[in-house]
């Protein structure tokens, strides 16, 4: 009977997770860095106190802290001092691995959080350990310890026994106060890439006999997000759910993932502005089992994917990725636009989060999908115009030649220029505004809004909304007077003080911005141009240097004019016999004549009408 039992617990099943558990730091994988610094340490015998070991679930840090202390109480026949290499085992560490050293005790913070737990480590590590060197204290989960339990465990902790070592484990760093923090040495353990998860996977399945595609531990390691524990479990669960091999496609089922290249169809759509083909790929994922925040956080990968492989092309030879992601992905890149990229990734955060909150997540994703269609290659306002002063668009609104009008595009055509233009453009409206034709056409439509790189729709527009048409003005100046004509004074001013003219043509007004202007000059300038002309301007500012403002043309002139006076013998000879004279203005003849003429008034008669306040004012 006993013989049967022992051949049960032999045939036990224990989980991948623990089985393939490392048990020195050469099995440890990804945490070179902490690796290399304790081996350094040990060498040199500078052994710290006590070690901080922090990072996501599942990266290694209980594993870490008992290979730690196993490497702190090695003993052999051979070596008897703390060693790094633990490939042979010594005295103690078989028990030390297993949790069951007298002298290695571990504790879980979050069952054990008060200062009493405490007091219990305090009164315990007066005495020295049974049988090992040191006696180590494990505190897991460290960061769930009360205010108090830290306070307690300071002096300890700061000038422990010669015997005593202190390992905490902690997954919240920053809950753990400084003053605890300054007396340990800290090592973050790091996230494990998903290009190394995969090899991991591989080796262990080789070793259990396991038959498993490529794409089932691509999609196992993203999963796993960098923790080797994660990863190992829902490896364990992949084999218990396949029959014979372990499938990509078993794999997704088992996750709820959306297929991949099924993401990769869906963003070609998007791209492409195919609005129904992409509602349709969404749906027909979701009847499927996945999951519309999975699909839209998978489609948000995918655009960081696409983006990353323009700056790092060697990203696209990653093996944790499938073979349709590595060379679609890469074709991509090429022929899209990071400003389209940008744009997307950024609708795509905020969609996510909208679709999570909502009660009804697909028609939510279908709604954010049709958002993404329609600016998906929808130009930035300075390339447009770029586009219309390089004559690939009309300002009157026409389309260039080989122009297309249908509801399809072409991925990274028209909208993919990346460059700034050397100003910035402000239009009257949220859109791209143009000429609204020829002067002879006042019923035309005037604002151009870009719908696709090489489309355009105009808007409706009623008539009761159309401006008609009053003026001309062919120069700066004439705007200027007809700021006077129509009383906007304040309008002349700032047109004469704040502008350097660049370029005034029908239609555009391009000038350099100086002093400061309120923040609805454009707005005004613009209603009042559309106003007073009947059609809609482009106004654009611009770095390049220009001619002086009105207001700086006029200070110069009067300054020529006041220095020439000076250098006058005249008035020289006048100015040296009243030394604190000065001149502060000139005044020519022509400018006199021009002054309205002041009417001519009888004095007798004036003396007459008005006697009495005359004799007033000098008995005054």
């Amino acid at each position: 009977m006993s013989d049967k039992v022992e051949d049960v617990t032999k045939e036990e099943y224990r989980v991948l997770a623990r089985k393939y558990r490392p048990s020195n730091f050469r099995d440890l994988i990804g945490q070179e860095p902490m690796v290399k610094t304790l081996s350094n340490a040990f060498d040199s015998g500078r052994i710290a106190q006590a070690y901080m070991l922090t990072g996501v679930r599942g990266v290694g840090k209980t594993t870490t802290a008992r290979i730690l202390a196993r490497a702190l109480n090695y003993k052999s026949d051979l070596i008897d001092k703390p060693n790094i290499d633990l490939d042979d085992l010594g005295e103690n560490c078989e028990a030390i691995m297993a949790g069951s050293h007298v002298d290695v005790i571990e504790m879980d913070a979050a069952s054990h959080t008060g200062i009493g737990d405490i007091r219990e480590i305090i009164a315990s590590v007066q005495y020295k350990p049974v049988s090992a060197r040191y006696k180590v204290y494990i505190i897991d989960e460290v960061h769930m310890l009360s205010t108090a339990a830290f306070n307690g465990l300071l002096k300890t902790l700061e000038e422990p026994p010669e015997h005593v070592k202190f390992i905490f484990a902690t997954t919240e760093i920053r809950k753990v106060p400084i003053t605890v923090l300054s007396r340990c040495q800290r090592f973050d353990l790091r996230r494990i890439e998903a290009e190394e998860l995969c090899s991991h996977l591989q080796k262990i399945a080789h070793q259990e006999k396991v038959e498993v595609e490529e794409d089932a531990l691509a999609m196992i390691a993203r999963a796993a997000e960098g923790s080797v524990r994660d990863a190992l479990s829902l490896f364990d669960q992949a084999i218990a759910h396949s029959e014979s091999k372990v499938l990509g496609e078993d794999v997704r089922i088992m996750l709820g993932l959306s297929d991949r290249g099924r993401v990769i169809d869906l963003f070609e759509h998007v791209m492409a502005g195919k609005t129904r083909e992409a509602m349709d790929e969404l749906k027909s994922q979701y009847d499927v089992g996945a999951e519309p925040v999975t699909v839209l956080n998978d489609l948000a990968d995918f655009v960081h994917y696409v983006t990353k492989v323009r700056f790092v092309p060697e990203v696209a030879e990653n093996s944790a990725l499938s073979q349709a992601e590595r060379e679609r992905g890469k074709d991509l890149a090429e022929k899209l636009s990071l400003r389209i990229l940008g744009r997307i990734w950024q609708m795509l955060l905020k969609g996510i989060g909208e679709v999570q909150a909502s009660s009804r997540p697909l028609a939510a994703a279908d709604m954010l999908l049709v958002r993404l269609t329609h600016v998906a290659d929808l130009p930035t306002p300075d390339e447009v115009i770029k586009q219309i002063q390089s004559g690939q668009l009309s300002n009157d609104g026409n389309l260039p030649t080989g122009g297309t009008t249908n509801g399809g595009s072409n991925i990274g055509g028209g909208a993919a220029g990346t460059g700034s233009g050397g100003g910035s453009a402000v239009g009257a409206t949220s859109g791209i505004t143009a000429n609204g034709g020829s002067n002879n056409d006042s019923n035309a439509p005037t604002a151009l809004h870009v719908v696709e790189g090489n489309r355009l729709a105009r808007p409706n527009i009623t008539p009761q909304d159309e401006p008609q048409q009053s003026v001309a003005l062919k120069t700066f100046q004439e705007l200027i007077d007809y700021c006077e004509v129509q009383r906007e004074i304040k309008l002349k001013l700032y047109l004469r003080n704040h502008i350097r003219l660049v370029n005034f043509e029908q239609g555009k007004i391009e000038f350099n911005l100086i002093g400061n202007v309120p923040r609805d000059f454009y707005k005004i300038l613009n209603e009042k141009l559309l106003e007073w002309t009947g059609q809609r301007w482009l106004l654009t500012t611009t770095n390049e240097e220009s001619a002086f403002s009105l207001a700086e043309k006029d200070e110069a002139q009067k300054e020529a004019m006041v220095e020439d006076a000076t250098n006058d013998p005249t008035i020289q000879a006048v100015l040296n016999q009243f030394p604190q004279a000065k001149i502060i203005d000139v005044r020519m003849r022509e400018m006199i004549e021009a002054l309205p003429a002041v009417p001519e008034v009888d004095a007798e008669d004036m003396i007459d009408s008005d006697e009495s306040s005359l004799d007033d004012f000098f008995e005054e």
